[in-house]
């Protein structure tokens, strides 16, 4: 009984918030609904991937500003966690020096706020020389205004595309890899099949590339300072790398300690089973020890992974355009707040929950049924 006047309780409030909120949009003049999607946004994003410009309307500003915080995070969680597990194995080292620097790493990069850290890369970012007296260094520019790379003289969408063909190669090599549907293969098929599905994808990448070139132009673009700008090139906005190294730095430090947990958890007995065998140290290291701790750590990084991810939301204090920056600009711009809300959380949910599902699949697929990695003795 009480559980039934608890329910009815909460829906009349849901049911009266939404009566409340929708007269109080009425009163201003305001409508509920999603049909501004389809209207132009008559403001310009500083970071695309696709080509975006004033007359395109909100949903197609939506879907850029996804792109590209799954691009920063795609960045943030590969460079995350290499660095992490150099560290960790920093952490795990027999040599006093080498397991001090970890241990400085990780205590200097955790315990600083993520924010600070934010300011302090954008800041070292704009304080680097104008154009004019930009730093050169092997056909790099390093300037205020980013740093100037060389590059293939294709369109933004050539290069997004041949980046997608590729993403999916290597997705259809790990896919292999963990799946079941693929264990009854031998060692050798398996390897071929992963070998293929790569090369496939990076062939196709290639071939977007080269069909996108201009046959009249000069493939490779070079960086040259003209004046008070740099012609040429490919340019990586101080907000982006600033947010891309805060990312690494902070979230390496965090999984650094993981990496250190997950070998600590693998037993002292294993590794002496695998010297007696006869095993050189690196085959101890990739097939018993690594493995392992993989299993141990993985569930842990997780948790670490999802929470990167909402880390991007970080940029906005620095100006790049991820989703969060989007949807804040477009709620100044239309005025329509609980719908922008509502499609930010939406696309937190769906990027957090898909990565999640993936990786607990993954932990499922490895797990080793009713056994133990073992403490360290």
């Amino acid at each position: 009984m009480l559980q039934a006047v608890f329910v009815a309780a909460l829906g009349t409030l849901i049911v009266l918030g939404i009566v409340t909120t929708r007269a109080n949009l009425a009163a201003q003049g305001l409508t509920s609904g999603f049909d501004f999607l389809w209207k132009s946004t008559s403001w310009e994003m500083n970071f695309t991937l696709l080509p975006a410009g004033p007359t395109d309307p909100y949903w197609w500003y939506l879907v850029l500003g996804l792109m590209n915080t799954l691009f920063m995070g795609v960045i943030g969680l590969a460079g995350a966690t290499v660095l992490g597990l150099a560290v960790g194995l920093m952490r795990t080292a027999r040599n006093p020096s080498v397991r001090l620097m970890g241990t400085i790493y990780i205590e200097l990069f955790r315990n600083l706020p993520v924010i600070v850290q934010l300011f302090f890369w954008y800041t070292v970012a704009n304080s680097l020389p104008p154009p004019r007296q930009a730093i050169e260094a092997g056909g790099f520019l390093l300037s205020s205004r980013g740093i100037y790379v060389p590059g293939l003289a294709v369109s933004r969408g050539t290069t997004a595309l041949a980046v997608l063909f590729g993403v999916l190669g290597v997705a259809a090599c790990l896919w292999i890899l963990f799946s079941r549907r693929f264990r009854a293969l031998d060692a050798a098929p398996r390897r071929r099949l992963m070998l293929t599905a790569v090369g496939v994808g990076m062939a196709a990448a290639a071939l977007v590339l080269f069909l996108g070139l201009d046959p009249t132009a000069p493939w490779l673009s070079l960086p040259q300072p003209q004046g008070l700008k740099v012609q040429g090139g490919f340019r990586i906005q101080p907000e982006f790398y600033s947010l891309a190294v805060t990312i690494i730095t902070y979230g390496a430090a965090y999984i650094g300690e993981i990496v250190r947990g997950g070998f600590k958890a693998v037993g002292r007995g294993q590794t002496e089973a695998a010297r007696a065998l006869g095993l050189s140290p690196w085959q101890v290291f990739s097939r018993v020890r690594m493995p392992l701790a993989f299993r141990a750590m993985l569930p842990i990084l997780i948790n670490q992974y999802v929470w990167l991810i909402k880390a991007t939301t970080l940029g906005i204090a620095v100006g790049f355009s991820d989703f969060f920056m989007v949807i804040a600009t477009s709620i100044n711009h239309s005025g329509q707040t609980i719908e922008f809300i509502g499609l930010l959380m939406a696309g937190f949910l769906l990027i957090n929950f898909s990565l999640s599902s993936v990786l607990n699949r993954l932990n499922r697929a490895i797990a080793l049924k009713g056994r133990q990695t073992g403490g360290a003795a």
